[in-house]
């Protein structure tokens, strides 16, 4: 989501960012509640992440890259911080935490996908630089399909057979070509998706809850006894995320706004690319951090945001 493209009022970014978690909360709950007939909806998983990708799509425009060209060095560094912060961390945390090998593939998997579809709204809720924060989630999804197999191979394949090329294929799939379709839609009908920018991120939300009640209901036996140290997993891998990417900003002289971007660029993942490949390559169980980490990083992001704009940032 670009907050700031389509002049959208902070009103209807917070109200974007409040309901989100507490739709994908739901949707996790009908998950449990029924899973018998969620559960088969696995097949559905990657055709769902390719809706929320094709949204994604839909809100880029050439200003984005732009952007990167004008700062080669702060983007470089925020793509740094985040491929090597997040996936570090989520093995680390595997490591640290006993996790087992399902649950610990799906973690670092969590930590090797691109930057979340709303880190860019809560960078702005965050007064943050919103124009570096769009730059940086824009490359590391394209990037996603070179960076993210290879990674979880690294780094999940001593407790799960990683098949990386077949990632790469499926990230293509699922990622690359519908945010590239998204993108070609709005620089030819550009006053189609204008007027349906307003229903853009709540098609999003939509499917992304999709996407956490199929995975929970794949899961819902294992929940029981693995929920409280997924959760425990996830709020580590989360904060700490959050905390080194504001000082990695401040280290790299970013300045204040810039380093709350690098906050939630570096912090915020997307996890329903996770999920669908938890899903598709290892087992629904292994789904399971990212369906939390869906929840708990847009709680936190909000919560961050609402600190970080009660304090001044420079210009």
């Amino acid at each position: 989501m670009t907050p700031q493209a389509e002049g959208a009022p902070n009103r209807g970014a917070r109200l974007a960012v409040t309901a989100f978690p507490l739709l994908v909360l739901l949707a996790g709950g009908l998950g449990l509640l029924m899973p018998d007939t969620l559960k088969g909806g696995k097949e559905a998983v990657p055709y769902l992440l390719g809706v929320v990708m094709f949204c994604m799509g839909l809100t880029m425009t050439g200003q984005d890259f732009r952007g990167v060209a004008r700062r080669p060095w702060a983007v470089g560094m925020g793509l740094a911080a985040h491929y090597v912060i997040m996936p570090g961390l989520g093995w680390l945390i595997a490591h640290a935490l006993g996790l087992s090998p399902q649950l610990a593939a799906g973690l670092i998997l969590v930590g090797c996908a691109p930057s979340g579809t709303a880190s860019n709204v809560v960078a702005f809720l965050a007064r943050g630089d919103v124009a570096l924060a769009v730059s940086i989630g824009t490359v590391s999804t394209l990037l996603a399909p070179v960076l993210t197999p290879p990674l979880t191979l690294l780094l999940a394949g001593e407790y799960l057979p990683v098949h990386a090329g077949s990632m790469v294929t499926d990230i293509l799939k699922t990622v690359l070509i519908p945010v590239v379709a998204g993108f070609v839609l709005r620089a030819v009908a550009n006053g189609l998706v204008t007027r349906l920018a307003p229903v853009l991120p709540w098609l999003s939300v939509a499917a992304i809850g999709v996407i956490v009640a199929i995975v929970v209901g794949g899961s819902a036996k294992a929940i029981t006894s693995a929920a409280g140290v997924v959760f425990a997993a996830v709020v580590l891998h989360n904060g700490f995320g959050l905390l080194l990417g504001y000082l990695a900003g401040r280290a790299g002289r970013l300045g204040e706004r810039g380093s709350r971007a690098l906050t939630f660029e570096v912090g915020m993942q997307n996890s329903g690319l996770a999920a669908s490949l938890a899903t598709a390559h290892f087992s629904p169980l292994a789904a399971l951090p990212a369906a939390i980490f869906s929840v708990w990083h847009n709680v936190s992001g909000a919560l961050a945001a609402a600190w970080f704009s009660r304090r001044p940032a420079d210009t």
